[in-house]
């Protein structure tokens, strides 16, 4: 994904004039957990844009949320005036949803994935449960299982929504999301989602498991 900053900032480029600087939202879970820096800690994830960058690049890099954790982050976004929409929305990878895809990446489990946590994050809106969760998404499994549609038989895939509640985003607990609400995603996701026939619901704490699956 590197290669793809520097292609569009060769674009920008050629369409507005210099594009010198790379800028990213690099926080310090982010970093703790992919290099150790400032004393001892073991690489724990490799999709962060930390520590990756080739010497190539010809973009500068800028980190000015490098030090900060997200709800420190959240504090000075609300300082600064912006809105709070833009501050107490979910984070989200800078690699994209490929992360969230387990096995191969193709355009039609993107666009599955994009309709399953979409309506996820919708119901979490709905039901008033967005601001209360510290993540929320949908991860697309590379399994897939029978199921029944109508007199039919269907063999699809299995996706798993993943809730949790955190502060520091070190430590994190699986949301407590109410019966009805899981009822309602499910029943949206499988009867709206071409592609899927089974949602689980991850119970999993942080740690031992981390908040994105890869």
């Amino acid at each position: 994904f590197i290669d793809i900053f520097q292609e569009e900032a060769n674009k920008i480029e050629a369409e507005s004039g210099p594009c010198e600087f790379l800028l990213q939202g690099t926080l310090y879970p982010d970093v703790i957990e992919s290099i150790s820096y400032k004393g001892p800690s073991a690489t724990i994830k490799t999709h962060h844009n930390v520590g990756g960058l080739p010497a190539s690049m010809k973009l500068k890099l800028i980190e000015p949320l490098r030090e900060l954790f997200k709800d420190e982050v959240r504090e000075l976004g609300m300082a600064l005036g912006i809105d709070e929409v833009s501050v107490f929305r979910h984070p989200f990878p800078g690699p994209g949803l490929a992360i969230r895809i387990l096995g191969e990446v193709t355009a039609e489990r993107v666009k599955i994935l994009q309709e399953a946590d979409d309506i996820v994050i919708e119901e979490l809106y709905k039901s008033g449960h967005y601001r209360l969760i510290g993540q929320a998404f949908v991860v697309l499994l590379p399994v897939k299982s029978v199921g029944v549609m109508g007199d039919g038989r269907t063999y699809e895939n299995v996706a798993c929504v993943r809730c949790v509640e955190t502060t520091d985003y070190m430590t994190a607990d699986f949301y407590h999301l109410p019966y009805e609400v899981m009822s309602t995603m499910s029943s949206r996701v499988i009867n709206e989602v071409r592609g899927i026939n089974r949602l689980c619901y991850d119970i999993s704490s942080k740690p031992p498991a981390t908040i994105e699956w890869e």
